[in-house]
């Protein structure tokens, strides 16, 4: 009898190294997730990691002759949120792999108990002055560096 015992405990402990390493590997794959995403003129790149963590930005040398500062900050933020986006299907997929069948790994990575999204909020683009009127300045004439410092708030 005691050896029954013996086996049944040699068994347990076998099942549980197997999880410890599905485990470390599962958390090897999710920390390893890295997605980008690129603006279409291809000025702008983000890269984001697990949960969507920025990890880089990289802007052509001439991205400022292009994009108003407050036009570029939507257009890393838009990229960002993209590239997360991609991040947590990635993520999603991983955990699928380890998950009890009938459990929603999208669920588990950002969505609420019942069931609904939770919102994201984010800052919007503003001007230095609130104040000031509207921000859409005229760029016809130039890129927004070589404004005289009264017309770029």
């Amino acid at each position: 009898m005691p050896t029954d015992h013996r086996a049944q405990v040699e068994e347990l402990m076998a099942d549980y190294r197997r999880s410890r390493e599905r485990l470390a590997e599962t958390r090897r794959d999710l920390s390893s997730i890295a997605e980008s995403a690129s603006s279409r003129d291809g000025s702008v790149r983000v890269v984001v990691g697990p949960q969507g963590v920025l990890r880089d930005v990289v802007l052509a040398d001439n991205v400022y002759d292009r994009h108003h500062p407050d036009r570029l900050a939507e257009i890393i933020v838009e990229l960002a949120e993209q590239a997360a986006q991609a991040a947590a299907r990635r993520a999603a997929d991983v955990l699928a792999e380890v998950l009890p069948t009938g459990t929603d790994p999208e669920l588990l990575l950002g969505g609420r108990a019942d069931g609904e999204s939770v919102p994201v909020l984010r800052n919007e683009p503003r001007g230095m002055d609130d104040n000031v009127g509207d921000s859409a300045d005229d760029f016809c004439d130039g890129s927004w560096l070589q404004q005289s410092p009264a017309k770029r708030t």
